[in-house]
């Protein structure tokens, strides 16, 4: 029997939900596997492995992603089932994820005093007519690693919940974390459910380990820091 035969027989014993092309469709990339992300860029297996088991001996041959990006064409074409063609494609695969990180670093914006918070994010958040509650997520060199708007809506502490902000935070890796949100009125005067709010989120930080360095209110071409106004 042919080995593409062969594959296609293995995958249809292979219930819909478990398969990896199907699971990124229908969860998306990030809730992947390592060896599910690559049973997607092998394509197929061989005649005795499907491509999802075929990267699992990958990863255990490297031992992890990085081992397998890492590896020379010669040493991935070792393992049976990858020949010259699967290799070339890892390889490609590797490259442009590093590639990418170099683009990353490079426009990735440094975060030093409140007033870079507000140049970055003033243009984002000063005309829009609803409160964005967002965050910023650093690394350990300030450097802006994501961004995610929590809520849109009135500022509540019942709204703004740490746990939203953290798990957020913890997905990222992230070292510290700055918040802001606008007031639509373009008054950036912080409110009592503004400061109790960063108190909050301050405490939960340190519960964590991961700092609260600033909250910030963007206004109409304004704005304050909260961590300047001394409320953290």
């Amino acid at each position: 029997m042919a080995a593409n035969t062969c594959n296609k027989f293995m995958m249809k014993n292979v219930p819909y939900y478990d398969r990896p092309r199907e699971r990124l469709q229908r969860e998306g990339a990030s809730h992947l596997s390592d060896a599910e992300l690559l049973a997607i860029l092998l394509r197929t297996g061989w005649e005795q492995e499907t491509a999802y088991q075929l990267a699992q001996r990958l990863l255990a041959r490297f031992g992890d992603l990085h081992g397998v990006a890492q590896a020379s064409q010669s040493e991935l074409t070792e393992l049976k089932g990858i020949g010259p063609v699967k290799a070339i494609e890892l390889q490609a695969a590797f490259e442009i994820g590093r590639r990418l990180r170099q683009v990353s670093r490079k426009n990735t914006p440094s975060i030093r005093l409140p007033r870079d918070v507000a140049d970055l994010m003033i243009p984002e958040l000063a005309h829009l007519t609803q409160e964005h509650f967002v965050c910023l997520f650093l690394n350990t060199k300030n450097h802006v690693i994501g961004k995610q708007t929590i809520f849109v809506g009135s500022l509540d502490s019942s709204i703004v919940h740490p746990r939203e902000v953290y798990k957020e935070a913890i997905r990222r890796s992230s070292a510290s974390v700055i918040c802001l949100h606008n007031h639509p009125s373009g008054d950036p005067t912080p409110s009592r459910e503004d400061i109790a709010v960063t108190r909050t989120l301050r405490e939960a930080g340190e519960l964590v380990g991961i700092t609260l360095l600033d909250h910030i209110i963007i206004g109409d071409g304004k704005y304050i820091s909260l961590k300047e106004q001394g409320y953290m």
